[in-house]
């Protein structure tokens, strides 16, 4: 996984108008927390952060006012509902060779056996423990062949080395449903047979 450096500085305005302020000069405030330190309140730059976030628990390098470097991963982001820009971070701190909890997206490949079946994904992400410096960006399973009644639990998916699971092994994470036809209703069947009958 590769670092994203992104350049911090540390903010001493709180409250809705200063972040008003903060976000219409293209910047985003957030907080960094963690290894019971106390919370460093940042001003981030909009368009790097928003780059840096469109890979799932992206590893951040923060330059904090040019004089202290943190490594950190996304914890909590807040977007605007409608426009969609980015409102709010919560960055966590980690260090190098620090196990931390994350969920990874979970993609599939493959073809469900002909027929009319339906994909439920129970997992869009699976909860897992990594070296901090190393997540992984997504797992990949096969859904090739599989039919009706069939699931892929937590347990059958290959994680790459160093990571394991933060859910029982049991746990469904895609199962494979029949799709229901729709039944017309009874009215309108016998109406369709009464006036093919005429």
């Amino acid at each position: 996984m590769s670092e994203v450096k992104i350049s911090a500085a540390t903010r001493t305005e709180f409250g809705k108008g200063a972040a008003r302020r903060i976000r219409r000069e293209s910047k985003v405030p957030g907080v960094l927390y963690g290894h019971g330190s106390d919370p460093l309140h940042l001003t981030l730059p909009g368009h790097d952060l928003l780059m840096a976030l469109r890979t799932p628990n992206v590893l951040i390098a923060l330059d904090i006012d040019g004089k202290s470097n943190e490594l950190a991963i996304p914890k909590s982001v807040q977007r605007d509902p409608l426009k969609g820009f980015l409102e709010h971070v919560d960055l966590l701190l980690v260090k190098r060779g620090e196990q931390v909890t994350v969920e990874i997206p979970v993609h599939t490949e493959g073809e469900l056996a002909p027929g009319a079946f339906l994909l439920e994904h129970v997992l869009n992400a699976l909860p897992v423990q990594a070296e901090a410096t190393h997540i992984p960006e997504s797992v990949t399973v096969s859904i090739e062949g599989l039919s009706a009644g069939d699931s892929v639990l937590a347990k059958d998916i290959k994680l790459p080395k160093g990571t394991t699971l933060t859910v029982e092994d049991d746990t469904v994470v895609l199962q494979v449903l029949a799709a229901q036809a729709e039944e017309a209703p009874q009215g309108e069947e016998a109406a369709e047979e009464e006036a093919a009958e005429a």
